[in-house]
């Protein structure tokens, strides 16, 4: 007869902010960002180039937020996935769930989408302000998501060696 402790069903695993630590970082500098430039864009923005010259322009208030709603939505959104998958926790034995060193690889996930934006964001403020054009964004798009799946890559591996590790040391005792 298995007689299942009352602990055993609580969650384990405690919400810590390192989880979602880069896109509440990149959040906060999208906001520092957007007050540190305000002030010296017009009142027009422009926003899409044809052949290195503007050829659509928005308001400056729909511009900031047109940049800054996404990070908040993405900054929500890794913290409700990791409040999600923690939820999932409860029901998994602590010492073989590989969650603790996963959670904050999947809620910091969220920041490389977020990196494009806050890239953006930063031509646009410049070439408004200084007419400086930065790298054109698929180019800066294309290295996020290789550097951004070559770490992902290498974190998960290290993750499953760890977890591989802990099962073998499990099955010895």
């Amino acid at each position: 007869m298995v007689v299942i402790n009352a602990t055993q069903t609580e969650n384990k695993i405690r919400f810590r902010w390192t989880y979602v630590v880069l896109p509440a970082a990149l959040f906060l500098l999208a906001i520092i960002l957007a007050a540190c430039f305000y002030p010296f864009l017009s009142d027009e923005i422009a926003y899409h180039f044809q052949n290195d010259s503007p050829d659509k322009w928005l308001s400056r208030g729909a511009f900031i937020g047109w940049m800054v709603i996404p990070q908040v939505f993405f900054t929500f959104l890794s913290i409700i996935v990791v409040r999600i998958v923690m939820l999932g926790s409860r029901y998994l034995p602590q010492y073989s769930s590989p969650l603790p060193s996963i959670l904050p690889i999947m809620g910091n996930m969220v920041a490389l989408p977020q990196i494009v934006l806050i890239f953006s964001m930063l031509d646009f403020f410049l070439y408004n302000v200084y007419q400086i054009n930065l790298i054109p964004l698929w180019i800066f798009t294309i290295i996020v998501l290789v550097l951004g799946a070559v770490i992902l890559i290498a974190l998960f591996i290290r993750t499953i060696r760890r977890y591989r590790r802990r099962q073998a040391n499990i099955r010895q005792e």
